[in-house]
């Protein structure tokens, strides 16, 4: 009975959220305490049934303890096929510290139940494992929720498209920023009367803007050249979206905008959006399978310093309240209160 109110609570909370704004990083939060609160119901009303409940909590501890086993590795072999491919950058390093991390964390846990007289170093571990744990919470609900929102606005039809520029090969149009134009050509072609709006500067090592390139690429497919806007000044994802916007409203446009990224950068760019005041959604494209999880874990690193002192905050109390009250019991004991 109170897992089931309480799942009701949750559930109730997420939809009147995410009603009101799909665009809100708190809507991935409350997704993932709904699904974990209705996830426990469910279970709950199994318990009648004696041996299926049995089964189905085994079943549920046994996936998880492979998936823990598994990450790591598969986040490590990822890292690597990202620094052979993509180059030797911070965010393609991303999947690779992420599993070495959690090879960390797992080396840490097991070194304190062997050395279980070893306080201290079961302290450290208590505390690095409850921020894993709001880490993993967090990701996963970004996670589930990107996917969720991702399909809001899938077959949504507007007025103007705005791709966003993502990088040139010299003057070249590259495979993650063409799936996006390819995105944007299937939207045009079941709104017929659409605008599509280039937006991307010219970096220092590329040949010409990302919107002339990306203009070429569009009427190459296709697309009458009386339909493609270029924006041509753009350097950042925030510039793509107020440029093109201010773009458009110059041209006295006042219809329904929607911006197309690639399918990990789409929760971000609505959750920027938002924050912009601009009223748009966005959809996105398809990305290379081996390209998708360091890009997932930069968005999420991104999300989270975005909203740096929420996370601050709960990273400090996770990560510090262990070792703080093992120091006040520590000192308590040795009678470092004036208790003799």
């Amino acid at each position: 009975m109170v897992a089931g109110l309480f799942a009701l609570c949750t559930v109730l909370i997420f939809v009147a959220r995410f009603i009101r704004e799909p665009r809100r990083l708190g809507n991935a939060v409350w997704f993932a305490i709904a699904l974990l609160f209705t996830g426990m119901w469910l279970i709950g009303l199994l318990r009648n049934a004696g041996w299926v409940q049995t089964v189905v909590v085994l079943v549920i501890m046994l996936l998880a303890a492979l998936a823990a086993l598994l990450l790591p590795w598969a986040l490590i072999a990822n890292g690597v096929v990202m620094l052979v491919r993509e180059g030797r950058s911070p965010a393609n390093l991303l999947s690779l510290l992420a599993g070495l991390a959690m090879l960390g964390i797992f080396a840490l846990t097991l070194s304190s139940l062997f050395f279980a007289h070893e306080v201290w170093l079961l302290t450290v571990a208590v505390s690095a494992l409850l921020v894993a744990g709001y880490l993993a919470f967090v990701f996963t609900g970004l996670l589930l929720y990107s996917a969720l929102y991702s399909q809001v606005n899938r077959r949504a039809s507007a007025g103007a498209v705005i791709v966003l520029g993502s990088g040139l090969l010299g003057d070249r149009v590259p495979p993650l920023l063409a799936s996006r134009l390819d995105r944007a050509v299937q939207v045009a072609e079941r709104c017929p009367d659409a605008l599509l709006v280039v937006s991307g500067g010219q970096g220092s090592d590329e040949l010409t803007s990302e919107a002339a390139a990306m203009g070429r690429y569009l009427t190459d497919a296709g697309v009458p050249s009386s339909r493609v806007v270029l924006e041509d000044q753009a350097t950042t994802t925030e510039e793509n979206l107020r440029y093109s916007v201010n773009l458009l409203a110059a041209r006295g446009f006042e219809g329904r905008m929607l911006a197309v990224t690639n399918n990990y950068h789409v929760f971000r760019t609505a959750v920027l959006a938002r924050r912009l005041g601009l009223k748009l959604d966005v959809i996105g494209a398809k990305t290379a399978s081996y390209f998708v999880p360091s890009a997932f874990l930069r968005e999420f690193v991104a999300l989270l310093v975005q909203y740096k002192k929420t996370n601050v905050a709960a990273l400090a109390v996770l990560g510090g309240g262990p070792l703080l009250l093992m120091l006040l019991i520590t000192m308590w004991a040795d009678g470092g209160f004036g208790v003799p």
